[in-house]
């Protein structure tokens, strides 16, 4: 199970802290993704970090901004939002992947139930 917080509004040039709580599995097997859509838009990575050594990936449009994280004692995964465009505007999702390919959503095992992102320009 995955259950993210730390969503809300916030103006554009701010921040937030997304994060995902793990259960029931072994976390630190699992590479971590964020995951966003926004009303209209298929569902888009946003980055990821890798199991055990913790190699993260961005996507280019957050690149420099965001930054994930993970802590395998506590069993979460976060998501440092900077700098915050109006863009940036979406439901987020945290997920679970066994696999390599972290860029692809279908390639995730499992899923949170989002949280809401609102940046006001």
């Amino acid at each position: 199970q995955l259950v993210e917080s730390g969503g809300g509004l916030v103006q554009a040039g701010g921040s937030l802290r997304l994060s995902c709580a793990a259960s029931g599995r072994i976390f630190s097997s699992y590479s971590m993704g964020w995951f966003r859509q926004a009303p209209g838009k298929e569902r888009e990575f946003v980055a990821a970090i890798s199991s055990l050594t913790s190699i993260t990936y961005y996507s280019n449009s957050v690149k420099g901004r965001f930054t994930i994280s993970r802590d395998n004692a506590k069993n979460t995964v976060d998501l440092q939002m900077n700098s915050l465009k109006p863009e940036d505007a979406a439901v987020y999702y945290c997920a679970a992947t066994s696999s390599g390919n972290f860029y692809r959503s279908g390639a995730y095992n499992y899923w949170g139930q989002g949280t809401q992102v609102t940046v006001s320009s």
